[in-house]
């Protein structure tokens, strides 16, 4: 329990209270329109009307949340100012889509019920028009008929019908807009859209700026109306509801009464956030007009493209990561890539793996399958960089970096750190052992970044700090005939793959074996575990963490989220 506090206590508690703010906004406004005050609405409506509003305080509470996820540099500057005091908090605001997704899922929830309910208004409106039998919700509809000053009913003649009504008001027309947009972006934010098809979902992605409009805009025409304070003072419904025949006229104590709707309450939720996310879309612009000189282009095996590029002013930290926009492929989109440069180099530098039409486009234009450029005239754009779970890496005593395929690119960035560090400037380190795992389908996928590991092994080999990295290097998909040949090779020095002095390891880690040793050789230590690759793999670390987290050793799951 402890254990699981560390490491998804503050994240469960965050989902509590709000969880628990929806709650109380939907009991607080469903009970607010069951006072007397909407007698009269309730009439005609029932408890349709309590179920429209309610849900539309919790539209308003979470689409002031939705944005703020997606604040990139307003995370970074508090991931920055909190995790000097407080590495759990800052931890948390690395789930900032995942969080983005759940308050995306409620929005979704509370607009069908927001539009179950008022689909059952319209037609109780519609059929209160239209009733001859002279009853209470036919009285109250032709009030205002005359002069049309105070009415209840939006529907306001019986040769009219709710379809009508839905594409000629402003209530109607935002709801179908906005309803349309979010339809479209959470189709296509889901994973397999946002894997194969990117630029459907980020351009779709983009509807949001149309339902911010709707949203703001859909309560002016105040469709939902109920008697005004000073009317119920007049026309009680306990004492006057009885003799709504006989209202307004000679000899009566009860007047007509009168009805007015809210005045618009969404703006005042969601200003905050849009001026916020406003501010944080001028920041990417101006960032983006720097300049920036793309000083050396190489293509890897596996179809690996690295960029090492220089802007001025740029100062990044270890795992961090970037925006990239290339204005020859496409103006408008921008993908996230890690850097794997470290901060000591005078470059920064990203590996791309070509999967996509942007990434194809881009490999294309950088020479194909020409093997280095010296440079590259190309023009590029850069956002960033910003941070990720990665940056507290050196703030353990003892490190699992765990990557997947393409996934080991934040751990290059590190890995080149401790080179730097201790190598060139030997500086003091907190970290005393990091365990480096990677995992990887095909052989060819280990080639780009073996360099680097055999040269790193080979300073600590020299410095005498062989004890320091442990390289775990999986051949995830091999033939039996591929193993039989590296197993007679296995007695070499070196690895007949990678060219290290560990050896290459075949399947997949039996994650249970690697954690026990870990804690029998660190105890009452905090080790740090770090992953950036699939939401299976997370699943299964996460699970060993809180398993293996024992009163002499405490195992912390970092992921990284993009």
């Amino acid at each position: 329990m402890g254990n699981w506090l560390a490491n998804d206590g503050l994240s469960f508690f965050v989902i509590l209270v709000w969880l628990g703010i929806n709650a109380f906004l939907f009991v607080h406004f469903y009970m607010q329109f069951l006072v007397e005050r909407w007698f009269y609405s309730r009439a005609i409506l029932g408890q349709a009307l309590p179920w429209a509003r309610a849900p539309a305080a919790c539209l308003n509470f979470n689409c002031m949340l939705i944005l703020l996820p997606v604040c990139r540099n307003l995370l970074s500057f508090l991931r920055g100012s909190i995790q000097v005091s407080d590495r759990s908090a800052a931890r948390q605001l690395d789930r900032n889509l995942t969080f983005h997704k759940l308050v995306a899922y409620m929005i979704a929830l509370h607009t069908a019920i927001h539009i179950l309910a008022h689909l059952f208004n319209f037609e109780r409106f519609m059929d209160a028009q239209l009733d001859k039998n002279d009853t209470l919700q036919y009285v109250l509809s032709q009030i205002g008929n005359g002069d049309n000053r105070s009415y209840l009913n939006p529907i306001r003649t019986k040769d009219t019908n709710p379809t009508y009504v839905m594409f000629t008001t402003i209530a109607g027309l935002t709801g179908v807009f906005m309803t349309l947009a979010l339809i479209l972006m959470i189709t296509s934010s889901t994973e397999v859209i946002r894997r194969s098809y990117f630029e459907v979902f980020w351009f779709t992605h983009h509807l949001f700026v149309i339902f911010f409009i709707g949203l703001v805009l859909h309560g002016i025409g105040r469709i939902v109306r109920g008697q005004t304070p000073t009317s119920f003072q007049e026309n009680n419904p306990a004492e006057c509801e009885k003799y709504y025949r006989e209202w307004g006229k000679n000899g009566t104590f009860c007047p007509v009464p009168n009805f007015a709707g809210n005045p618009p309450m969404t703006w005042k939720w969601v200003v905050g956030p849009m001026f916020l996310y406003l501010c944080e879309r001028v920041v990417r612009f101006v960032r983006s007009q720097q300049k920036v000189v793309i000083t050396k282009v190489v293509m890897h095996p596996s179809r690996t493209l690295e960029l090492q590029m220089r802007m001025k002013g740029f100062k990044m930290e270890v795992g961090q990561y970037v925006f990239m926009q290339c204005p020859s492929i496409s103006q408008l989109e921008w993908h996230p890539f890690t850097l794997t440069s470290a901060p000591e180099e005078d470059h920064f530098s990203v590996h791309i793996r070509i999967v996509g039409d942007w990434t194809e486009a881009l490999y294309k234009a950088c020479g194909g399958d020409k093997t280095e450029y010296t440079a590259c005239s190309m023009q590029m754009a850069i956002d960033g960089p910003f941070g990720t779970a990665s940056e507290d890496v050196f703030r353990y005593e003892v490190v699992m970096l765990v990557g997947a395929g393409i996934g080991v690119t934040p751990f290059a960035s590190i890995l080149k750190s401790v080179w730097y560090k201790y190598v060139q400037q030997n500086a003091n380190v907190f970290t005393r052992k990091i365990y480096f795992y990677w995992l990887c389908p095909e052989t060819e996928a280990f080639e780009w970044f073996a360099d680097l590991l055999q040269s790193l092994e080979g300073q600590m080999v020299e410095k005498g700090l062989t004890d320091f990295l442990s390289c775990n290097i999986y051949l995830t998909r091999w033939k039996e005939s591929e193993a039989a040949h590296f197993t007679v090779h296995h007695e070499a020095e070196n690895d007949p793959i990678t060219g290290l002095k560990q050896k290459t390891l075949y399947g997949k880690p039996n994650w249970t074996t690697e954690f026990n040793n870990i804690a029998a050789k660190h105890n009452g230590a905090k080790v740090g575990v770090f992953l950036c690759g699939p939401l299976g793999l997370a699943k299964t670390l996460g699970k060993q963490c809180r398993t293996h987290s024992v009163s002499g050793v405490k195992f912390i799951f970092n992921k990284e989220n993009f």
